[in-house]
């Protein structure tokens, strides 16, 4: 059982306030979070017994501020250029979920001289047209958590049990972030043109049962980076992180 918890820490980068969560010590792992914050980040905790853990969240998400000037996938590459900078990281080893999946990617074909090792877990970004990516805009906001996970036992204890305000307010506001880079496509068509310049040995992570981005889409990612591996989670979804410690384990294993 993992005994760290998460510090909060707060900085102040191109203008924009960005709230991060670190825990332990050793190498850097970073964790590009997805297109919602409300499940916490607690299941990331085993990971500090080996490294030191730092998720930051996007501008627009979770507790950092706002950046209305962010408007599409490489304002978010440049943010965390300079927020890399700033805090002096040199390489480090990446994590990215989802939203964080794709800003992962994008942020390794231009910059994978700054990464040790790069993990992908159903990741958005790409345009599979037999496998589409779920259109979440067009999703009734109650519906979204059971798509989600496989198991919904998982994710209920991180939902209201009655009219909770500020919980949709925030989720409101996750979801106009992400409409600014992704109301018209939740992919990128250039993506694939550049993932061939992603040069360190990676990871691609799935949930077999994902209802949002299907697993088939692996397949098309595996392709396109060099030498990619994958790993599929049975009686897993979206959340696979979440509901299966047996990935936290892989991404660990992958990552050493």
């Amino acid at each position: 059982m993992a005994t760290a918890t998460l510090k909060r820490e707060e900085f102040t980068v191109n203008g924009v306030k960005i709230v991060q969560l670190t825990a332990g010590k050793g190498e850097p792992l970073v964790f590009f979070h997805g297109a919602g914050t409300f499940h916490g980040f607690d299941f990331a905790l085993p990971w500090a017994e080996q490294y030191r853990v730092v998720i930051p969240f996007h501008p627009g998400f979770g507790e950092s501020d706002d950046d209305p000037k962010i408007t599409e996938m490489h304002d978010y590459v440049i943010h965390y250029l300079e927020w890399m900078d700033q805090l002096g990281l040199g390489k480090v080893n990446l994590v990215g979920f989802s939203l964080g999946g794709w800003m992962a990617a994008a942020f390794a074909s231009e910059h994978a001289h700054r990464l040790k090792r790069l993990v992908l877990i159903a990741p958005a970004g790409l345009r599979v047209p037999e496998h589409p990516i779920k259109d979440l805009f067009r999703v009734p906001g109650e519906q979204i958590p059971a798509m989600l996970v496989h198991n919904f036992e998982v994710i209920r204890p991180h939902l209201p049990t009655g009219p909770d305000v500020d919980f949709l307010v925030a989720r409101y506001r996750e979801t106009s972030s992400l409409a600014r880079i992704a109301w018209d496509r939740p992919y990128d068509l250039k993506l694939p043109r550049r993932l061939h310049r992603i040069k360190v040995p990676t990871l691609i992570v799935w949930g077999e049962q994902d209802q949002v981005i299907p697993v088939e889409q692996s397949d098309a990612w595996a392709k396109l980076i060099p030498g990619a591996k994958v790993k599929v989670f049975q009686e897993a979804g979206h959340l696979v992180l979440d509901e299966k410690p047996e990935a936290l384990k892989e991404v660990a294993a992958f990552l050493v």
